[in-house]
């Protein structure tokens, strides 16, 4: 993926954009250019990158994400008509980087932005927190941005912009009155699927049954999928093409647990999931606030959630060994013991000049 520095990051955007207007009129009918922003983010080395070039049929090899990158996709949608462009923003660090979604979610990106929460199938412990995390900070960000909205006159394009970004759904919708959407266009990814399959029949189905919730929850479309294996990569991909440039997804539904699960928003209902999937504990014992709070309290029974010492330790970048340079990591280690024995030294003599005087 192009890395690319946030003072040039408009100045592409504004390029990419005056290019495709002043070709517009070249092509049939002088069409419009359609510019969508799709946002990434997810479990810390869930294979977010690995997806995502794989969607964009990039054959290069995946770098870790640095904080949050950006690039860009274009499609045509016939012959000699303009392309299409998708914005493409990727959060690296897991949850460590959670302040940085403000950066993608703007007013300019929210009425055409979707969210795509990359969850590493194969820690299941994790998976709960990180998911809790960064969707109540990307939908408090939307919310934010959609509040600021109001401010300006109905009449102005920023005020258009937040009303045309709330989601309204069918009145048919399954469950309508007990669900919670997201307010953009929400796409749960199960990722390292062939990992997972080799888990015991019971925690897969914990893991299956509480995503299955979480993503009609939300108003969610979900697919659990590897990159190593074609088929799921390319049903990934048309979910993916949905969002970022409009494109049919296809039928494809699949709810068998033993099988990877493939369920378009609305395709799901609460009764076709049924409850939280527990044998040792009464469900009445556990005192839960509300459906949601229910099954996470089932689900760490099953999967302890990490320490929170463990996921602040992830804030320093310097110790993640992700980011790991031999000869720098050489030299900051050389350093640290120089403070040390520099603070050492500096302790001895205080306490030197303590006992003169």
């Amino acid at each position: 993926m192009a890395k690319i520095s946030s003072d040039t990051l408009w100045e592409l955007a504004a390029a990419e954009v005056q290019s495709q207007e002043s070709g517009a009129g070249d092509g049939d009918g002088g069409e419009t250019v359609c510019e969508r922003s799709v946002f990434l983010m997810g479990s810390k080395a869930g294979g977010k990158t690995s997806i995502l070039l794989r969607c964009l049929e990039r054959d290069e090899p995946p770098k870790p994400t640095l904080a949050l990158e950006y690039t860009f996709g274009r499609r045509a949608r016939g012959h000699n008509t303009p392309k299409d462009i998708a914005h493409l923003w990727e959060l690296g660090g897991g949850t460590s980087l959670s302040d940085l979604i403000q950066i993608p979610i703007t007013l300019v990106s929210i009425s055409s932005l979707s969210v795509v929460l990359v969850l590493d199938l194969s820690k299941p412990n994790g998976l709960w927190g990180t998911m809790e995390k960064l969707l109540h900070a990307a939908q408090a960000q939307v919310e934010k941005v959609s509040s600021n909205a109001q401010m300006f006159k109905p009449g102005a394009q920023q005020y258009k912009a937040a009303r045309s970004a709330a989601r309204v759904l069918p009145r048919d919708y399954p469950d309508r009155e007990l669900i919670s959407p997201f307010p953009v266009p929400l796409l749960i990814v199960g990722s390292k699927y062939d990992l997972f399959q080799e888990f015991e029949s019971d925690k897969k189905k914990v893991i299956s049954k509480t995503l299955r919730f979480l993503a009609h929850y939300y108003t969610a479309s979900l697919i659990f999928t590897s990159i190593k294996s074609e088929s799921l990569m390319s049903k990934t991909k048309s979910f993916f093409s949905d969002l970022a440039f409009g494109l049919d997804r296809g039928k494809t539904v699949s709810c068998d647990y033993s099988k990877p699960l493939i369920i378009p928003a609305g395709a799901d209902s609460f009764s076709q999931i049924g409850s939280p999937p527990t044998t040792d504990v009464d469900i009445m014992s556990l005192h839960a606030k509300n459906p949601k709070d229910l099954w996470k309290k089932v689900y760490e029974r099953v999967f302890p959630s990490e320490s929170s010492g463990e996921q602040r330790d992830l804030k320093d970048p310097g110790k993640d060994p992700q980011y790991s340079e031999p000869q720098i990591d050489a030299m900051r280690a050389q350093k640290d013991q120089e403070l040390e024995q520099y603070k050492r030294n500096a302790a001895k003599s205080w306490k030197e000049l303590e006992l003169e005087t």
